[in-house]
């Protein structure tokens, strides 16, 4: 079917069915309902006629059917509309960036209502995550890409409306179930250890809606429940690339160092701090569910109740296996220019750490909404909209081991170590390698307990006021109280070294692999000199002997409270007055000219643990002792009056121009407004990193221009161009400063540290060699404790008053950058006639002057999701048979200014991904379908300043889909 288009917010404006007849037509007219008004044509020719009738620039998809969105996730369905990417998590789409601007400034709405957002894994960002959504209930996405006084601001790329099914929508029975089978290919590429024990699993969904009491009162429930089991494989430096370095200064300068074609002495060059191979084996179930009433006691008043559910339920196990660099003696071959990388990387080491680890969590997180909508046509001129919700996102640990975990295991039989970073894949060999002789045993363990919670409770009235003949006056006001809750706590074991023996574990625990055979669609992943062994193991098992061996089983469990707990509310009031005009002119025009008015204010209360000490406990492992927690409360405030104005000109009946400008403002993410400061647990030699809030934070302010033409040459046809503009203020750059927070004295540089290095026993960069030289020589000297002492197994060192004080590099934001970007979207939409075919393609160009400088060293302010895009679509589309190929490509972009080690940027290689589907109507009520996604098997890359200083690059793997559908 075809469902409601929205000229405005869904309430506030007279929906418009497009191409919808009314229902004693389609009585007397079955067959052109089932060829019109049904099908992938028709959800192409209504998303047009929705960009077509809106005031300011405005896309969307509407549903093939009730029940049957054109993709089966959200932001798979949005990448097709110009100008907006996606950013995938676990194969498929996430989140969405728009016209360059990120995840965090596009606003999200279900049903006209802001959505809280929750995620463990983005640091409480403002990004909502689309994986939470199936689309089954979806009748329409409606983007918005220009500002208007009546609608919620902190969408700066856009504004989101997802619209669900409501029965007075289409009056009348309608229902629908279905089920599909899903493989999922990349559940078969991993290693036994993390794998799920089938790779098909079920998705089933139904839709039911009817209205009774001659359409006076209606219901609507949908519900769905999917299953999926999936893999990846990435090679990474997860820890990111030390420097960069002048070539005449660093590590490379070193005495006995072997450099090939090395970097001229104003060169820069960067090191990789470790390289890691992980297998990923995630095992997901998602449940979505609403109910909707809807009741119309008289004509002038319609009353809606909707209560929407979804849980999003992930089991993640991982098993990898990585080796650390420290920059001692080494040979490498390096690329031309600077800044320049390393081809080749090759540390001379004897008797390190082949690191074995492994994982197993899991997480949950549900969201619900609870809403009445009231509207109400006071007279033939007057109508009234009164909206309130609560809603709340919520996201925890699904394991007894927590939310995340790391259980470290190693081989100390490492000697010199290589990475070959000449191809797509980083090759990494490892001489002298023998478990037999050096046991693998338990070293360091992480087990973290995660919560997040957001809440919003929204109350909006509107009216709309027919003043004259062709004139309207929309007025409102609304009030929100958003919080959020971010909080954690970590069990780290700083055993980097061994936390029992090797003879503790039997053998039969370790489990023998190879890795070449899990990157085989990635180039270089079948060189002969990769070190192909590893073992994997079963994380719960080994867990378990640890904690047994060590007697200290409660430090192999999760906290169960918090040591860091950021709370942060936001109390947002707002009224607006907007005023559309027909003007009868030559040209008929349309303008609507607004103003909208907010004011917010931002309390952040944050529990977080002070710091006492800083021990030695291995090689490069430095970690805090922290005491008991604090709290500490900052707020802030702003208010901003944010003009819009949109036009169109209508030249012919088939041709329009637009031309909007107006001011948006996108929020700054929660992180970067909780108060507190948070040290990172290890510190290394060359000191520490934290973070730290600023919840006076200012909200990024956009001024926005545009200007389109759009042509509809046909009624399943257009064309369009258009540009746009936006000179953003007030940005939130990251920013970091060095600090000493608590005065923690760290060993290195101290005393004992000196006198191992000056006595010419060690090396600077040989920490273990000066390790051993304190134990021997000063055993019992303050802050020592020796191997074996007080039962601790590898001894440690304590920073004493007299040690040097440990510098800290703390990240923080402040309202200090200014960008601009611009671009041009083109669209292209053309049915072949009678013949069944049709094409539907765009392309996005975005450019900002604002880039990252690979050759300067510190940090730096970019744009980070700016990108151009594509999507070609092809159709075909009869009585019987349906198919669709969808190419989507996204080119390169900047996704972070930081990575693992500190300012280096990191860029997204340009991806495409091939997704097809067929479909087949046995009759008008049951059709079948079957669905392919990334059947190219694509593979992610991710590159620092060239693109040889790997970051990580991800195989995962096709999705296909088999399933059936019957309508009542």
């Amino acid at each position: 079917m075809s469902l409601a288009v929205a000229s405005a917010c869904a309430a506030a404006a007279a929906p418009v069915y497009a191409q919808e007849a009314p229902v004693k037509a389609a009585e007397a007219q079955p067959e052109v309902q089932s060829v019109v008004v049904t099908g992938l044509r028709q959800s192409l020719i209504s998303s047009m006629n929705l960009k077509r009738n809106s005031d300011g620039v405005v896309d969307g998809i509407v549903a093939e059917d009730i029940g049957k969105f054109p993709d089966t996730n959200l932001a798979e369905s949005l990448q097709r509309i110009s100008g907006v990417s996606i950013d995938r998590s676990i194969g498929e789409g996430s989140k969405i960036t728009v016209r360059g601007v990120g995840p965090d400034f596009n606003l999200v709405l279900l049903n006209g209502r802001q959505m809280p957002t929750s995620n463990l894994g983005d640091l409480n960002g403002r990004a909502f995550d689309f994986a939470n959504l199936a689309s089954e209930a979806i009748s329409q996405i409606q983007v918005y890409k220009t500002s208007r006084a009546e609608n919620a601001t902190g969408g700066i790329g856009a504004t989101v409306n997802v619209m669900t099914a409501k029965p007075f929508d289409r009056p009348g029975l309608h229902a629908s179930i279905g089920a599909k089978a899903v493989y999922d290919t990349s559940n078969d590429n991993l290693p036994a250890d993390v794998q799920a024990n089938r790779s098909l699993t079920p998705e089933v969904s139904g839709i039911y809606s009817n209205t009774f009491a001659n359409n006076t009162f209606g219901v609507a429930l949908t519900g769905s429940y999917q299953e999926r089991n999936l893999g990846y494989n990435t090679a990474a430096v997860s820890n990111g690339w030390k420097g960069p370095y002048a070539g005449n200064a660093g590590p490379l300068t070193g005495v006995g160092n072997q450099v090939t074609n090395g970097p001229g002495a104003t060169d820069l060059y960067s090191l990789p701090q470790n390289l890691n191979y992980n297998f990923n084996g995630v095992k997901r179930q998602r449940t979505n569910a609403q109910l909707t009433l809807q009741y119309k006691p008289v004509d002038s008043l319609v009353t809606t109740l909707d209560y929407t559910y979804s849980e999003n339920k992930i089991q993640t196990k991982r098993n990898d296996i990585s080796a650390w660099f420290n920059f001692g003696p080494s040979a490498s071959s390096w690329t031309k220019g600077s800044p320049t990388s390393p081809l080749s990387w090759t540390e001379f080491v004897t008797g390190s750490d082949i690191a074995m680890g492994a994982a197993d969590f899991a997480t949950k997180t549900q969201n619900k909404s609870l809403g009445f909508n009231a509207v109400w046509k006071a007279s033939p001129t007057l109508r009234f909209e009164l909206d309130t919700h609560h809603s709340t996102a919520e996201s925890g640990a699904d394991s007894p081991f927590g939310s995340s975990n790391t259980l470290g295991t190693a081989s100390f039989s490492r000697g010199t170590t290589t990475v070959d970073f000449s191809k797509d894949f980083p090759v990494l060999s490892i001489q002298g390698a023998d478990f037999i002789k050096a046991g693998q045993q338990v070293t360091g363990s992480v087990f973290t307990n995660s919560y997040m919670k957001g809440e919003v409770d929204q109350t909006q009235v509107k009216g709309a006021w027919k003043v004259l003949e062709a004139s309207e006056l929309k007025f409102g006001a609304s009030y929100s109280k958003v919080d959020n809750r971010s909080a954690f706590s970590n069990q780290q074991r700083d055993t980097w070294g061994g936390a029992t023996s090797p003879a503790d574990y039997p053998s039969s625990v370790w489990h023998q692999n190879s890795i070449g055979q899990y990157f085989d669609q990635i180039s270089g992943s079948a060189n002969p000199n990769l070190f192909n062994q590893f073992y994997t193991f079963n994380f719960a098992q080994v867990r378990q002997i640890a904690a047994t061996a060590s007697g200290l089983p409660a430090l192999y469990l999760p906290k169960t409270t918090f040591d860091n707990d950021a709370r942060t509310g936001e109390k947002s009031k707002a009224a607006y007055v907007q005023f559309n005009t027909d003007w009868d002119t030559a040209l008929p025009i349309r303008t609507a000219l607004g103003l909208r008015y907010e004011k917010t204010d931002v309390v952040s209360t944050a529990l977080v643990p002070a710091a006492t000490g800083i021990s030695w406990v291995s090689q490069n492992e430095f970690p805090i002792t922290f005491g008991a927690p604090t709290f500490t409360t900052l707020g802030g405030s702003y208010h901003n009056l944010l003009p819009s104005f949109d036009s169109d000109i209508e030249l012919t009946p088939s041709q329009k121009v637009r031309f909007s400008a107006g001011e948006t403002i996108g929020r700054p993410r929660y992180d970067q407004i909780q108060g507190g400061q948070t040290l990172n647990s290890l510190v290394r030699t060359d000191g520490g990193t934290g973070s730290q809030g600023n919840p006076a934070l200012k909200p990024v302010k956009s001024k926005n221009l545009d200007l389109s033409y759009e042509w509809y040459y046909g009624q399943q046809n257009f064309f369009s161009i258009g540009y746009f503009k936006k000179n953003l203020e007030n940005y939130a750059g990251q920013s970091q400063i060095d600090a000493t927070p608590f005065n923690l004295h760290t060993p290195v540089g101290g005393a004992l540290w000196n006198e191992a290095i000056s006595a010419g026993k060690c090396l600077v960069s040989d920490t273990t060699c000066i390790r051993n030289y304190i134990f021997t020589n000063h055993p019992t000297a303050p802050g020592v404790t020796a191997p074996g002492v007080n039962g601790n197994v590898n001894g440690t060192i304590v920073g004493q008053p007299s040690d040097p004080i440990a510098n800290f590099r703390i990240t923080s934001f402040s309202n200090q950058k200014k960008a601009s970007l611009s671009g041009v979207e083109l669209n292209l939409q053309h049915m072949f006639g009678n013949s069944g075919f049709g094409v539907s393609t765009n392309y996005t160009y975005v450019h900002s002057g604002l880039r990252y400088d690979n050759n300067a060293v510190g940090e730096q302010f970019a744009l980070v999701g700016l990108s151009n895009s594509s999507n070609v679509v092809g159709i075909y589309e009869d009585k019987k048979f349906t198919a669709r190929v969808a190419y989507n490509w996204r080119g390169e972009f900047l996704s972070s200014t930081f990575d693992g080690s500190g300012p280096n940027p990191q860029y997204v290689e340009a991806y495409g991904q091939v997704d097809i589907s067929l479909g087949y109507n046995y009759n008008d009520k049951l059709s079948f379908q079957l669905e392919g996604i990334n059947v190219g098997n694509s593979i992610q890359r991710v590159h620092s300043r060239t693109q040889n200083q790997l970051e990580s690059v991800t195989q995962a793997g096709p999705r296909y889909m088999i399933g059936a559908r019957y309508k009542f």
